[in-house]
């Protein structure tokens, strides 16, 4: 594979002047287009230690317009991010639509480094690669553009570049300890380059003993991208900015006379005042302790609440806080997403609420209202949607592989309980604020989103992130049954 990078090609410096400006003014009106088009653009360098891969950015930093240009170099991993899932770190730097990444060092950095160390075994590898291939295809589908490329070296090229570095005392570490195994660190990136080489996402084996080649080159495999990403974009509108709302909404799964998982759940069930004071208060006491164990023992855990209007998240959620300290757990209340959230894609607003080790996040809504509201209103389009449950899948399957305990938990009422609630909350001074036009709407789609729920649940109840659905009709019971599950998988995860 990397022969075709052994081939001694240069480019004079006096050719290079001759085609830089062109190659200059040609990226500046290929960037700008792309930001009128809203794709975010995600440049990947990566390659041999020693190659001039700083070099090559801060080319492309002086070629491109720098407003719109964020560079992140990705060294070390923090204690912050070693805390969280892998791909974090990353979710954090993605770029806006219409601006561009430079990642300089990315999410084959450390897979790589560690199989070639042997830190990892070959199964560790192969599923990070796969990791990798997931995220790519699922950053494609969103509308991005991504430009990989891998800047190669011979064994002798980065000897001579070492021993250059080593008598001007600026060697780095990295490139000693490569450089000592790099027939090994070729093999393994070569697997790396074969297995992630896709047609949405290709990787450029670069040439980079010659500077001014390299350069040049990395410029014109940039230009070509963008230009042939412009092109495939009807009349240079931004993929990722579509009006999903002109679409047709999509016939419901199952009829209204059709039964669902909903049909299932028990709504009769009643708690006792005297009986549920009793389990609250011992239940509480319960989770106090866990969270604190979760805490010691440096377990991330996820809370989902979903449910009808009305259901009585909220107050679900606030027994549950009221049996932990404040410092252990965050409420992320999900409404419309804001003008930074639309910029991205719709997992980035979730990403980055991942609690630390040893934290909660409670999302009060979450990353389920893409098969939820943005389904049945037509926020988003059928292919949007669709593949929404796989990408949901693999995300939940991230957090539970770092270890993070994850519970999902859907409220249920029955129509016309959510109809006396509406009522009562319009004759309550205090709860009006709680009911909305939207609310009336939303019932009127009863069918609609019950059919959404039943696919959501097919498809997204999984043996690892499984949905807890609990019948809500009375408060009490919802409540209590909330936290004995929460008791009884915190307790079964930590020991």
């Amino acid at each position: 594979m990397f022969e075709t990078a052994e081939l001694g090609r240069s480019i004079s410096r006096k050719a290079f002047a001759a085609e830089e400006p062109a190659l200059h003014k040609a990226l500046l009106k290929a960037q700008f287009a792309l930001r009128d088009a809203g794709v975010p653009v995600i440049v990947i360098v990566s390659g041999v230690e020693g190659a001039g891969k700083g070099m090559v950015v801060n080319r492309l930093n002086k070629w491109l317009d720098t407003r719109g240009v964020e560079t992140h170099a990705l060294w070390d991993e923090t204690q912050d991010e070693r805390e969280r899932p892998f791909f974090w770190r990353f979710w954090r730097l993605m770029p806006p639509r219409g601006t561009i990444a430079v990642l300089f060092g990315s999410w084959y950095t450390k897979p790589i480094v560690d199989h070639a160390l042997e830190l990892t075994d070959v199964d560790a590898y192969e599923r990070a690669l796969h990791r990798n291939l997931q995220l790519e295809q699922l950053l494609v589908d969103d509308g991005a553009l991504i430009v990989k490329f891998w800047f190669h070296l011979s064994r002798k090229q980065q000897q001579t570049r070492l021993d250059a570095d080593l008598e001007a005392k600026t060697a780095s570490p990295q490139l000693e300890t490569y450089a000592r195994q790099y027939k090994h660190f070729s093999s393994v990136s070569e697997r790396a380059i074969r297995v992630t080489d896709r047609s949405h996402a290709p990787w450029h084996i670069l040439e980079a003993a010659d500077e001014y080649y390299r350069d040049l080159t990395t410029g014109r495999l940039l230009l070509a991208a963008m230009q042939d990403h412009l092109a495939s974009i009807p009349d240079c509108a931004g993929s990722g900015n579509a009006d999903a709302s002109l679409t047709p909404r999509e016939s419901p799964s199952v009829g209204p006379a059709e039964p669902t998982v909903l049909e299932q759940v028990d709504l009769s069930a009643r708690y006792s005042g005297k009986d549920y004071d009793k389990r609250l208060e011992q239940r509480q006491s319960e989770l106090r302790q866990l969270s604190w164990k979760a805490k010691h023992k440096g377990r991330n855990t996820v809370m989902v609440f979903e449910g009808w209007d009305a259901a009585g998240k909220g107050g679900a959620i606030r027994r549950v806080t009221a049996g932990m300290d404040p410092r252990l757990y965050r409420v992320i209340s999900v409404g419309a997403p804001t003008d930074e959230e639309r910029a991205h894609h719709y997992l980035w607003r979730f990403w980055r609420h991942i609690p630390r080790a040893g934290h909660m996040t409670i999302y009060d809504r979450s990353w389920y209202g893409r098969v939820l509201v943005e389904r049945v209103e037509g926020f988003a389009r059928h292919d949007e949607w669709d593949r929404a449950y796989q990408e949901i899948n693999d995300f939940e399957e991230q957090l539970i592989d770092h270890g993070v305990i994850l519970l999902k938990f859907w409220l249920h009422i029955s129509q016309e309980e959510q109809l006396a609630r509406f009522e009562a909350r319009q004759q309550d001074e205090r709860k009006q604020y709680k009911i909305t036009d939207e609310d009336w709407r939303n019932r009127k789609r009863w069918d609609d989103y019950r059919a959404a729920v039943h696919d959501m649940v097919g498809h997204c109840s999984t043996g690892y992130a499984p949905w807890t659905l609990i019948g809500a009709n009375d408060k009490k019971t919802a409540r209590i049954e909330v936290l004995d599950t929460l008791c009884e998988r915190l307790a079964k995860a930590l020991d």
